[in-house]
């Protein structure tokens, strides 16, 4: 089984430490900061669980973009689906930006869950009402407002579904 997903030289791949470097140059402005928090605090953050699925879009094999799939009790707040996983953290490198890679690399999603994760039929996320170039990004790459709310910590969620 394929790995990854490719679309040019655009493609995702399931995070390994080899692409630290890479990470830890990573900078997003205050105001997506305010949204998002940079992949390396994702993934060495503690509370994760073990279970979360970190993923990575890379460019010519440089890593641009990052975003993780959780289960448990955080998605059990967004949809009672236990196939589903909730899409949060997703961000693009500041330097990256601008080149159509958040879309490029959400479009590949689907057929990257269906090779790598059979077993989820369902990406869900919140996304604050408030972040309306986010809300944009995720409907044009196949996500579904349903028009429900989510009341987070940092306000009115939107919940967005994206069946695979």
């Amino acid at each position: 089984m394929d790995s990854t997903t490719t679309n040019t030289t655009v493609r995702l791949i399931k995070y390994n430490s080899n692409y630290d470097r890479d990470l830890s140059n990573f900078h997003l402005p205050d105001d997506q900061l305010m949204f998002t928090a940079l992949p390396l605090q994702k993934i060495n953050d503690p509370k994760l669980s073990d279970q979360t699925i970190h993923i990575l879009i890379l460019k010519d094999e440089k890593a641009v973009g990052y975003f993780a799939l959780e289960q448990g009790s955080k998605l059990q707040k967004y949809c009672s689906n236990e196939n589903a996983r909730l899409l949060t953290a997703f961000s693009i490198n500041k330097e990256s930006q601008g080149q159509g890679l958040a879309k490029s690399g959400l479009k590949m999603l689907p057929s990257f869950i269906s090779n790598n994760f059979p077993d989820i039929n369902e990406v869900v996320l919140g996304v604050n009402q408030k972040n309306q170039a986010a809300i944009s990004l995720y409907l044009k790459t196949g996500f579904v407002d349903n028009n429900e709310i989510y009341n987070g910590p940092k306000g009115p969620q939107h919940i967005l579904h994206l069946s695979i």
